[in-house]
């Protein structure tokens, strides 16, 4: 695998950063805290999710951001891909939105999905695995030798993908015990089914069963005999209740007759009683009209007309009508002029009314008015005060101004400049500090050497050496940094003090124009009120005078009222004359009302004596069809008294009773014979049932005896797996073990390069030794810190030149990266990491990503990338470099300064 090119949005300290790498040895530098392990942090982090990330995913957000991307395109075996991963902040939480892993023929979509891709399909290895292997993170040199000896071998084995050969071995086992259970059970199982056929085969099921089935057809026979008499006796008593039930009907029927001719001659005497008493009313009503008659003529004379019949009453009427409508025609005449006169009286009041209010609602308005005026003239006092106070602040400031550096308008600009010139000397100082630390560290190493005499690794004298003839440069130079250092963080007090006055002023240049704004509005103020009081007092003066001619206008309307109210009255008195005189006609049309009332009831009585006189003619009809109903009924009720015979009915109920006592008695005989037939069946049925359940257990014997013979055979099989896998695991780590104790001495040897140690053992355990040419053993916990370091990384180089090579061929092996790899070594032990770093390139390391400051591991590299944090965002950004041309430049700079 190799890394082709990072993108990122928002990640940790990165604002926005696009890389590009490439083949060979990439060394990031840059100062402490810029961001540096971010960058190889990103990488692990696109490839494993939240698995590589030291804490939780808010983390990896930019402080302040919302969103992070993370876009990481790599080359595997010949094929390009790339991850993409989203994450967003809802909630007060962060979590994955997009995850995305695109090849040529691949898209793989979801976190989870993404990272078994990465850590099953291409590199077959989970996050842990690439950390122990390729990934060697600041402070984590020295993880494998610290690890206890089984985490060491759990590590190593399962990046050599021997941890596999144990899981599948213990499957193996795990198959085994499970057979072996399964085989156990399965025996038992044989032995019961061999009990329990010989517990049935001695019962005789076969004989019992011949028995049994004899018992059953001698049983059915009596059964069907039984069956035989009960359908006789059932016919028996059908036939004898038939004539039960036909002479019942009879007697029945004659009941009915009796009855309805009972009905019918009681209906026919009540019939001839309404008929009389229909004879008696039509006399009654015959009395009552002579009555009316004689009373008509009376009647008449009262109402006026000449004789009591319907068209002198008519004739009445319509004379009457006539005066009616006439009257009524000057009643309303006159009420509509009493309404139209009251009408306007009442308008007249009301815009009388309307008026006063109208002038009252004038004078109370120039009384607020008034008010409104006093408030605006008090409000206008208190805004002339304040122009003045604020006209004073404003020439207190413009009197600052005057012994400022600047003039006004020109704080902000100044302020400016001086953070500007403030970032410089910040820029001035750390670069100063660097360089003051690695000449102390100079003069320390030098001082060092002089103490001992002679060099500690090659035993020389150290005297005229280029350290000791440079050391007394470099203590001048040492001085002259720590005054040039003294001198800027003397400067940068200054432009703090300065900064701050600075500040002081844009804050009262602010102040000034917020001043002129407000008085600008004040002075506004002062015109609006001034001309609102003389608004306010006129306005107030001329609603005054339209009140009282408002009030002048209302007496005249009240006046006019009074006239109209008048002639109202007047208008009054005419409607109650003409209602008296229509009083009057109703009275005359309620006795014209009287005659034609009288006349009606005379007519209706007619009408009614000729009603009664067809209703008695009807019920003389209607008893005639009753008598002859009652005729009929008569000879058929003789008819059913001649054809009815009591002692056949009796005889008939006789049988029926002896046929029902029978089948009560067969009935009983019938249940208890299909009881004992049951019995017998359910016999009969049990027996079928454990000759079918022997045939069973004999075919469940043969079933279970081949499936034990087949679980022996499988139980030698997963015992032989399990030896297999047992060996395989053994030799391949054996084999193992040879090719990394040989590669660990090549790369130990590379990187201590001395005569004190003669080579190193890796027993099968990983357990390690080093021998000194003396052959005294040492623990690597025997080795000082560089030494330890040195031995560390090549362990871990060589595990990485392992799983690149392979056991069979080459294996599929992520970019080499060491992140801040010199943090426990010394300068002689640095160019030892950096003819590391060759070695491994001589062997096919295709990439190889170094996060470090030092000076030899950048001299070593193919690519440079620097990073930078910018210490007013807080963010940082990364650049590529190639290292070949920056070192011509650095060269050109050396020659021009000789």
């Amino acid at each position: 695998m190799k890394f082709d090119r990072l993108r990122l949005r928002n990640f940790k300290p990165y604002a926005d950063t696009d890389l590009q790498f490439t083949d060979g040895v990439t060394v990031i530098h840059g100062l402490n805290g810029s961001g540096k392990s971010s960058l190889l942090e990103a990488c692990f982090f696109a490839l494993y999710g939240s698995q590589a990330l030291d804490g939780t995913l808010d983390d990896a957000v930019t402080t302040g951001a919302e969103e992070t991307d993370v876009e990481l395109w790599f080359t595997h075996a010949g094929e390009e891909y790339k991850i993409t991963r989203e994450l967003r902040r809802s909630g007060g939480s962060v979590s994955t939105r997009t995850c995305v892993l695109e090849g040529a023929d691949t898209t793989v979509e979801g976190a989870r999905d993404v990272r078994e891709f990465v850590g099953e399909e291409l590199l077959r290895m989970d996050s842990e695995a690439f950390r122990n292997c390729a990934y060697i993170r600041q402070g984590e040199v020295n993880r494998l030798i610290n690890a206890s000896p089984r985490e060491r071998r759990e590590m190593i084995d399962d990046l050599l993908q021997l941890g596999k050969l144990e899981e599948y071995r213990e499957r193996a086992r795990d198959a085994r015990l499970g057979v072996e259970d399964v085989l156990g059970d399965k025996r038992g199982g044989l032995n019961k089914l061999e009990e329990q056929i010989e517990a049935k085969e001695a019962k005789e099921l076969h004989e019992r069963l011949n028995e049994l089935e004899s018992e059953l057809a001698e049983l059915d026979s009596e059964i069907e005999r039984f069956e035989g008499n009960r359908e006789e006796a059932r016919e028996t008593r059908d036939e004898a209740q038939s004539i039960v039930d036909e002479a019942e009907e009879q007697e029945s029927e004659l009941e009915e007759l009796n009855e309805e001719i009972e009905e019918l001659e009681a209906s026919i005497r009540e019939t001839e009683n309404e008929r009389e008493e229909l004879l008696d009313e039509i006399t009654e009503i015959r009395e009552r009209i002579d009555e009316r008659e004689a009373e008509l003529d009376e009647l008449a004379d009262a109402a006026g007309v000449d004789a009591a019949t319907e068209e002198a009453v008519a004739q009445a009427r319509e004379e009457l009508d006539d005066s009616e409508a006439d009257l009524r025609e000057q009643r309303e005449d006159a009420r509509d002029r009493v309404s139209d006169l009251e009408n306007e009286v009442e308008s007249l009041e009301s815009e009388a009314e309307r008026l006063r209010e109208r002038a009252g609602e004038k004078r109370d308005r120039a009384d607020e008015l008034e008010s409104e005026a006093d408030d605006a003239e008090d409000d206008l006092e208190d805004v002339r005060t304040k122009l003045d106070e604020v006209a004073e602040e404003r020439e207190s400031i413009a009197a600052r101004f005057a012994d400022a550096p600047v003039e006004m308008g020109e704080a902000e600009e100044h302020r400016e400049q001086l953070r500007e010139e403030l970032d410089e000397v910040q820029e001035a100082i750390e670069e100063t500090v660097g360089d003051l630390a690695s000449a102390r560290d100079r003069v320390e190493e030098a001082e060092e050497l002089l103490e001992q005499g002679n060099c500690p690794e090659c035993g020389q004298p150290v005297e005229d050496s280029p350290h000791v003839d440079a050391l007394e440069a470099d203590r001048e130079r040492v001085e002259e940094l720590s005054a040039e250092l003294g001198e800027l963080n003397g400067r940068k007090a200054d432009l703090k003090e300065e900064i701050e006055t600075a500040e002081e002023l844009v804050d009262a240049e602010s102040r000034a124009e917020s001043l002129d704004e407000r008085r600008e509005m004040l002075e506004e103020r002062t015109d609006g009120l001034e001309s609102e009081v003389e608004s306010d007092r006129a306005e107030a003066e001329e609603l005054r005078e339209e009140a009282e001619e408002l009030e002048a206008e209302a007496k005249e309307t009240e006046t006019e009222a009074e006239e109209m109210e008048s002639e109202a009255e007047a208008a009054r008195e005419r409607v109650a004359e003409l209602e008296e005189e229509l009083d009057a006609l109703d009275e005359h049309r309620d006795r014209l009302d009287a005659v034609e009332e009288a006349l009606a009831a005379i007519e209706g009585d007619e009408d009614e004596i000729d009603r009664l006189r067809e209703r008695r003619e009807s019920k003389a009809e209607l008893a005639a069809e009753r008598r002859d109903r009652l005729d009929d009924l008569r000879e058929r009720r003789d008819e059913l008294r001649e054809q009815f015979d009591r002692d056949r009915v009796e005889q008939a109920r006789k049988k029926r009773e002896s046929a029902e006592e029978y089948l009560e008695k067969v009935e009983n005989k019938l249940d208890s014979l299909a009881e004992q037939r049951d019995e017998l069946t359910g016999e009969i049925g049990s027996v079928e049932n454990e000759i079918e359940e022997l045939e069973a257990l004999r075919e469940d014997r043969e079933e279970l005896a081949e499936t034990v013979a087949d679980l022996e055979s499988l139980h030698e099989e997963t015992e032989e797996l399990e030896r297999t896998y047992g060996d395989l695991r053994a030799e391949l780590r054996q084999r193992n073990v040879e090719s990394l104790e040989r590669m660990l001495n090549e790369t130990f040897d590379l990187a201590y390069g001395n005569d004190a140690y003669s080579h190193i053992e890796l027993d099968g355990e990983y357990e390690l030794t080093v021998y000194q040419k003396d052959g005294t053993p040492l623990s690597p916990e025997q080795l000082s810190g560089g030494e330890r370091a040195l031995f560390n990384l090549s362990l871990r180089c060589a595990i990485y030149r392992l799983l690149s090579e392979g056991i069979e061929g080459a294996a599929p092996t992520p970019p080499l990266i060491l992140d801040e790899p010199t943090v426990f070594l010394d300068a002689g032990h640095v160019s030892r990491l950096v003819d590391l770093v060759e070695e491994m390139r001589g062997f096919g390391v295709r990439q190889i990503l170094i996060v470090s400051h030092d000076e030899e591991l950048v001299d070593a590299a193919d690519e440079l990338v620097t990073v930078e944090k910018d210490t007013t965002t807080n963010r940082s950004t990364a650049r590529r470099e190639d290292a070949a041309t920056l070192a011509g430049a650095e060269a050109l700079l050396e020659s021009g300064d000789d």
